[in-house]
């Protein structure tokens, strides 16, 4: 499915934000992973799109967004350029899928326009606070890229696996090269807002603490291999979070979107049927 046709671009907080709009019905936006961009929901867009308005922004910094805006220094300013983009379509209520950092910054928009979102989905993902020691490593592996201006192989090999199931390089070859090519080809204009995306995700805040405040149909989805975001942490938030749903997602790391495309889209399916 080519999508290049439905990319838009808006200009919010001084930078240009690119995104997909595809698809009319009740308006779903879209949050991928870091690292990533807006094709790592190509699957889903494929289906949804036949019965939902499919928004899909590239976040600062990647696909074919622009740099990260300067005054942006927190996953609730990304959520506030996202409720700004659907404001500028007219998008009143909308439901919201995201992907680990998708998810984080999803859920600060929640907190932030309560009625305006009908549903949440959380995929791999964690909203409390990052624990110390990933924090500390992932900090260390940003200032190993700031230093050298570019992801090196050895950094390269490090960060890929945490992204994929165990077998993926035997399984899904294409899919695991596709992303590390991308990793090596990043040019060095783009680096500084890969660190400072990566700082601003690792160092977010504990938005866990207001599980009181979702109210709203939650569903939160796992793949069981999941290096980047554990089960445990899934569970977690299912358990603070009332009446939320957990899916755990077979055979399935990080990018479950892509790793098990057919099972992600059936939930999704489901889930926004009873509820969107």
């Amino acid at each position: 499915m080519d999508l290049s046709s439905y990319r838009q671009q808006i200009s919010i907080a001084g930078s240009q934000l690119s995104y997909l709009d595809i698809g009319t019905g009740p308006a779903l936006l879209f949050g991928h992973s870091y690292l990533w961009d807006s094709a790592m929901w190509a699957p889903q867009i494929a289906l949804l799109s036949k019965s939902y308005r499919c928004i899909v922004p590239d976040l600062w910094g990647h696909g074919q967004s622009a740099a990260v805006p300067e005054n942006c220094h927190s996953l609730l300013d990304i959520s506030e350029h996202m409720l700004a983009l659907m404001d500028a379509l007219e998008i009143e209520t909308f439901s919201l899928i995201g992907l680990s950092v998708g998810a984080m910054w999803g859920a600060e928009l929640v907190l932030k326009a309560p009625a305006r979102v009908k549903t949440l989905a959380m995929l791999d993902s964690f909203i409390g606070f990052e624990p110390e020691i990933t924090r500390a490593k992932y900090f260390g592996m940003l200032d190993m890229i700031q230093t050298a201006g570019s992801i090196p192989p050895a950094l390269i090999n490090a960060i890929s696996p945490l992204f994929f199931a165990d077998n993926a390089k035997t399984n899904n070859p294409e899919l695991v090269q596709r992303f590390e090519s991308d990793l090596a080809a990043l040019t060095p204009e783009r680096i500084p807002d890969i660190v400072k995306l990566g700082r601003i995700i690792f160092g977010r805040r504990d938005t866990l603490e207001f599980a009181e405040q979702f109210t709203l149909p939650c569903l939160i989805m796992v793949g069981v291999e999941d290096k980047a975001r554990s089960v445990l942490e899934s569970y977690l938030m299912s358990d603070a979070i009332n009446g939320s749903q957990l899916v755990h997602i077979p055979n399935a790391g990080h990018i479950s979107s892509l790793e098990q495309a057919e099972f992600v889209n059936q939930q999704l399916l489901a889930f926004l049927s009873q509820y969107a």
